[in-house]
């Protein structure tokens, strides 16, 4: 029997499709229902690498998360991921396909339809609700002839949609209704309610508001959704930065203060969510060095474009910044590119990343990158192997993440590495990975998700906070899996019970199976 589905399309990005996804998905997988999220093409820097070493959009992998289900390729079948200067790297399957300038998918990407329908098909054969989102507003106009996520899917999987529009940033009449007037009639026939999502206050002060909505669209306005300012789950790209305070707020001075810094291309900030979560530990994302203010750990973070990132690290100040900061005793970690960026030099021969076959590092690790066609995606396991510094005491804890990287770095001289991995995907493997220096205070690794891992996140946040003579409360020692838990379940409580649920129940109701 083929799935059931139901499709969330938006007034423009960032309304809040992607919790709202995530929310049906557990509200469905607690009631029962075998449910798997799908996005046919998806924007964004913060990836996921499935089990099989697919790379997908973080949403999905969040979304899947929350339905009790392993992501797959199928759930995000194509990933547009920018590289600056109008280009992206696209990813099908969950593999590379094209490096093309903007205009150049746009001619391309009909190609891709059939890639397209066979996952979503896939899915509707292996689940039994799909449960779809689609991608910025539903009435680009200009976009439309060759659309291939909004109304070209819910059309040809004859999917009852649900429009939704982000009160919070205002104009949410002209949002939605803007938006009903703007579809074809084939395409309003698919539309079956209205959701108002991220209201602030009492939604008894929009009731009028649900009326005019309901009269000028002729649609049922099916929520309020209030909005939910820590609802602790993963962004799904870099634009969700642009919420947070421009500038480090104060220090206290029983927190620990640690710094991201806000690169042009950064990817997969996420990483950081673990930090985010823990008491009396202050994460700030810092663009402007000048700004940075006295922190305990600086993190260079993962970019899509390591080379250009490079250049931009010199030509601000944070080059000579990140140098201080050593030499003075801060600690500071790499993720990925970040990792790279600290090291002596990187290699680009075969101009993967650019026309320079050589750039000279920040040269705070004692390591070395080539660039390679091949891209590195996928999960690995292992041990703690560095006992010192940021990792005293955390030699022989066990380590699993995931990898999304172009090139191999090697080390140079006998400095041991953070990591022994033992486990790729599903092959067994005896490898190292990562770097240190400054005895163990200036570190870095390819491993994404190192912070997921409780207790090395412990191990390594008790050791800043020795350092710095700070105690951290005793639920600093959160189990990070328990806690996502406890907020995807808030997430489906406060949809549940500000949402027509009963309705959206008889949709799927009203579908065939056959």
């Amino acid at each position: 029997m083929r799935g059931k589905v139901l499709m969330l399309q938006g007034t423009m990005s960032s309304v809040g499709k992607s919790l709202l996804v995530a929310a049906l998905c557990r509200m469905l997988a607690q009631d029962g229902w075998r449910v798997a999220p799908f996005k046919a093409q998806n924007m964004a820097l913060n990836a996921a690498v499935t089990a099989d070493g697919g790379e997908v959009g973080r949403a999905q992998a969040m979304q899947a998360d929350a339905a009790g289900v392993p992501v797959t390729v199928e759930m995000n079948p194509i990933l547009l991921k920018p590289e600056g200067a109008a280009h992206a790297q696209i990813i099908v399957r969950g593999k590379p396909w094209q490096r093309l300038p903007a205009y150049g998918y746009a001619a391309r990407k009909r190609e891709l339809w059939s890639v397209v329908t066979t996952a979503l098909d896939t899915l509707r054969e292996q689940y039994e609700v799909v449960v779809i989102e689609g991608a910025g507003s539903a009435a680009e106009l200009n976009l439309k002839a060759d659309e291939i996520v909004n109304m070209a899917v819910a059309t040809y999987a004859a999917a009852p949609v649900l429009l939704v529009g982000d009160i919070d940033r205002g104009g949410i009449f002209a949002q939605l209704i803007g938006t009903v007037q703007l579809l074809e009639a084939h395409e309003r026939r698919l539309l079956r309610g209205l959701i108002v999502n991220k209201f602030r206050g009492d939604a008894r002060l929009f009731t009028d508001g649900v009326t005019i909505l309901e009269q000028r669209s002729g649609l049922p306005v099916l929520g309020v959704i209030p909005f939910l300012p820590t609802v602790g789950l993963p962004d799904e790209d870099s634009v969700a930065l642009d919420d947070l305070p421009p500038t480090p707020r104060p220090p206290l001075p029983d927190h620990l203060q640690i710094a991201v810094l806000r690169l042009p291309h950064i990817s997969n900030f996420d990483d950081f969510d673990p930090l985010r979560a823990v008491p009396n530990v202050n994460v700030q994302f810092v663009r402007d060095p000048t700004a940075l203010g006295h922190v305990h750990l600086i993190i260079v973070p993962g970019t899509k474009t390591t080379i250009a990132d490079l250049h931009w690290l010199h030509t601000t100040g944070w080059a000579d910044t990140l140098h201080a900061a050593a030499q003075a005793g801060t600690a500071i970690l790499g993720i990925c590119g970040g990792y790279q960026m600290l090291g002596q030099a990187i290699h680009d021969p075969a101009d993967i990343e650019s026309d320079q076959p050589y750039v000279t590092g920040l040269g705070l690790l004692p390591v070395e990158t080539y660039f390679h066609p091949t891209k590195q995606t996928c999960h690995v396991q292992g041990v703690v192997r560095a006992n010192q510094g940021l990792f005293a005491g955390a030699q022989g804890l066990p380590c699993h993440g995931y990898e999304i990287h172009m090139g191999q770095t090697r080390r140079i001289g006998d400095e041991p590495p953070i990591l022994d991995l033992h486990q790729r995907g599903a092959t067994p493997i005896s490898e190292s990975d990562g770097a240190i220096a400054c005895e163990g205070w200036v570190a870095g690794t390819y491993l994404h998700g190192l912070f997921d891992n409780d207790a090395l996140r412990h191990t390594l946040l008790s050791n800043l906070a020795a350092r710095a003579q700070i105690t951290l409360p005793a639920q600093a020692q959160y189990p990070l899996q328990v806690e996502r838990e406890r907020q995807f379940n808030r997430l489906a409580q406060s949809v549940r019970q500000h949402l027509d649920y009963a309705y959206v129940l008889r949709l799927l109701a009203e579908q065939e199976t056959g």
